[in-house]
């Protein structure tokens, strides 16, 4: 099995990045493929560009969205690892969606835009700040799971497997509380995928 890791934000030692890492680490432990795909490091451009709007005639997925589609393509299973701010994903995120798995990738051309991505897989790994229970409370927690997990992965066909979220990630956070975290991820993964099969 093939997993796309897909991790949105700017600081290399981030949190977010020993997330991604670890679900990696766990993954490959299983004897599964990993492709890291660490969106800042590789300059990702998350600007839609006017060519790349569809319009009657058509329209023309820049070079570096069809390079990234066709490695990111054979994946199985795709993992977006990122922060919460202003409870939704980074602007690079919600770009690379945008770009990458827009149409004629992740859903069809024509009125009906049928799915693309059927049968494939979806995880979502977030941390935030704020506490879990305080986003529930404010109705931030329902926004993003309708609007990321729920909308994204039924347009694209993607079965979503988990959305781990981890909250009062804090600049503070000590080394344990973090190992603590991996760990989770590490159980997402021996969860919901087995060793792979030869």
């Amino acid at each position: 099995m093939k997993h796309a890791v897909i991790v949105a934000h700017p600081n290399a030692s981030s949190f977010n990045l020993a997330m991604a890492h670890a679900y990696q680490a766990a993954a490959e432990a299983l004897g599964h493929r990993v492709m890291l795909r660490d969106l800042y490091r590789m300059g990702f451009d998350p600007r839609l560009g006017e060519a790349e709007v569809p319009k009657p005639g058509g329209f023309h997925p820049a070079d570096d969205v069809l390079a990234e589609r066709a490695t990111i393509g054979g994946a199985d299973v795709f993992v977006f690892v990122y922060p919460l701010w202003f409870n939704s994903p980074p602007a690079m995120m919600k770009g690379y969606l945008e770009r990458v798995f827009g149409m004629g990738f992740g859903y069809g051309e024509a009125e009906s835009a049928q799915p693309l991505l059927s049968g494939r897989r979806m995880v979502s790994i977030s941390s935030s700040g704020a506490p879990k229970a305080w986003m529930v409370e404010t109705g931030a927690w329902d926004a993003v799971s309708r609007l990321f997990d729920q909308h994204f992965s039924t347009v694209c066909g993607l079965s979503l497997v988990e959305h781990l979220h981890q909250g009062q990630i804090t600049p503070g956070i000590t080394a344990e509380a973090v190992e603590g975290c991996k760990e989770r991820v590490a159980e997402l993964v021996r969860t919901h995928f087995g060793p792979a099969q030869d």
